[in-house]
């Protein structure tokens, strides 16, 4: 019988989603605390990998498993309370035998946050960029972004896809409040803190990264906006901006 795994981690202890020798990740350790359970050998597969540090909230996966009549809420339960602390599974529901958590999704959503001034409360999950900005350049350059495109150029090296076509519907950068600033008056300059949005069916291997680091690159005027259309119509790698941290970036949604 095949289930559906929703889960949250927070991916500063972890060497990404996917198995790995010889390093922690998600994936190892939500295959370990099922197969104890269930007492059978499970394999997990998720909605698509995560980068090392990078986080996710809401992460979907599925597994099959023999077991007759599985209460999936205790199962939920107890594995919870053999999961590292960095994971929290959710919720587990039984799924049509046919859904497939990568293969079904029709859309996922990253965040990256960012703020512009040193702040011992965001450090964590939020990339210090003390650059002056200039945020209308980058969004009218993100805008460049949408549609369906290749998007090799942001691709890490060695992605070994397909394809890499993707269809973008969402970019686009906005200023936030943080909890400790909205809430208990941490003195901070307005629009101090920034996070970036990108929705598409798909993504490459570090694609989000790199798109972060290209548009930072034109916010604090290095490169023109017009630079987004040339990597696109057929620029490397290396011919994009630099990759930023991935501790700041989030898997924010996956839809079906």
């Amino acid at each position: 019988m095949r289930f559906k795994i929703t889960l949250s981690y927070d991916g500063s202890g972890f060497c990404g989603w996917q198995i790995q020798n010889n390093a922690k990740t998600i994936q190892e350790c939500l295959q370990e605390a099922l197969s104890t359970l269930l007492k059978e050998e499970i394999a997990v597969t998720g909605a698509g990998r995560t980068d090392s540090q990078v986080n996710a909230i809401n992460y979907v996966a599925h597994f099959d498993t023999s077991s007759g009549n599985l209460d999936a809420s205790d199962l939920g339960y107890k594995i919870n309370a053999i999961l590292p602390h960095g994971i929290k599974v959710h919720g587990i529901v039984p799924a049509a035998p046919g859904f497939h958590a990568r293969f079904d999704a029709r859309q996922r959503e990253y965040k990256y946050f960012i703020h512009r001034s040193k702040d011992p409360f965001a450090l964590g999950y939020s990339y210090l960029y003390t650059f002056p900005l200039d945020v209308g350049k980058m969004n009218r350059a993100a805008a460049k972004l949408l549609g369906t495109h290749d998007f090799s150029c942001f691709e890490k090296v060695g992605g070994n896809n397909k394809t890499s076509i993707c269809t973008v519907s969402l970019a686009r950068w906005e200023t936030y409040s943080p909890d400790h600033v909205r809430m208990m008056g941490y003195p901070a300059v307005e629009d101090d803190y920034l996070v970036f949005t990108i929705r598409a069916d798909r993504f490459l291997r570090n694609m989000v990264r790199a798109v972060v680091g290209t548009l930072l690159e034109i916010g604090r005027g290095r490169r023109g906006e017009d630079w987004i259309d040339d990597l696109l119509r057929g620029g490397s790698r290396s011919d994009a901006g630099e990759s930023v941290p991935g501790h700041a970036l989030f898997l924010s949604k996956v839809e079906y």
